[in-house]
């Protein structure tokens, strides 16, 4: 047995990839690290710049514009217990972290989405990947992050934008795929080009379906940026992992609320964006 283990070393591959990848990839890696840097730093000083009252004001009007005044009063209301736990920089690191993450997964994730609707043998490629990278354990993610951006926010990012990629994908891909063939053939009618096709019928009538991937997608983003804190990403990860590591029920328990309101927040605005496209 160990000797068909010498002969197909699948760990062993895949650390001679990981360093065959940093010794001749490292300008490439050093770049995406530079560009997420950027993007944090910039979204941390939009958040954390005005006064924590001001910028909870702003979260209670949108919630309040996008969904009711229930919603927009939690929002206040819980916003405001997390600035009076303490938390407010650390909860506002963790949301730069989370928009971040989703904004380069969407980046990616709905063009290849787009993509895989045009093309039954481009999703037949892309479906087992995508199967792959939901059923891999989060924590399994944090390992190559580690091994090429080393520790800190970037591989936080980097790896929460893997982990929450495959919703957006999927669901674009199925809102296109579901565009009833009567507008499709309606378009086609006026002499639409496929690109008028895409942009002016199909992804108007799919857009509930892709904001309910983008939904999954913050949500899952949300969820691995906490397991991120465990390789130094900041925010409210690293105030949970030290709530649980020096048994501080307290730490733990106030983190935990404040990733709740945050999570309920972004929840149901997006939720309700999905809806007001319908």
């Amino acid at each position: 047995m160990e000797n068909y283990r010498d002969w197909l070393d699948i760990g062993g591959g895949f650390e001679t990839i990981v360093r065959w990848l940093q010794e001749n990839l490292d300008w490439f890696f050093g770049f995406i690290a530079a560009t997420v840097n950027g993007m944090l730093d910039a979204s941390r000083f939009i958040l954390t710049a005005p006064p924590a009252i001001v910028t909870i004001v702003i979260f209670a009007a949108i919630a309040f514009y996008f969904t009711s005044w229930g919603v927009a009063t939690f929002t206040f209301v819980g916003f405001g217990l997390v600035w009076y736990m303490g938390l407010w920089t650390l909860t506002m690191s963790t949301l730069a972290l989370v928009l971040s993450s989703v904004v380069i997964a969407l980046l990616l994730g709905i063009p290849l989405g787009i993509w895989g609707s045009k093309s039954d043998k481009v999703w037949n490629v892309m479906r087992p990947v995508l199967d792959f990278m939901q059923t891999l354990p989060a924590f399994v993610y944090l390992i190559p992050a580690v091994l090429f951006f080393r520790l800190g926010p970037v591989p936080g990012v980097v790896a929460t934008l893997v982990f929450s990629l495959p919703p957006a994908v999927r669901l674009t891909n199925l809102g296109i795929r579901q565009v009833p063939k009567e507008i499709k053939e309606a378009a086609q009618s006026f002499g639409c080009t496929n690109r008028q096709m895409l942009l002016k019928a199909e992804l108007p009538v799919a857009t509930p379906t892709i904001m309910a991937g983008i939904n999954q997608t913050i949500m899952l983003a949300l969820s691995m940026v906490v397991i991120a804190g465990m390789i130094g990403a900041g925010g409210l990860g690293n105030e949970v992992l030290r709530g649980i590591t020096q048994l501080r029920i307290d730490v733990g328990f106030e983190g935990g609320i404040a990733i709740v309101i945050l999570a309920i927040f972004l929840d149901r605005v997006t939720q309700a964006l999905g809806d007001n496209k319908q």
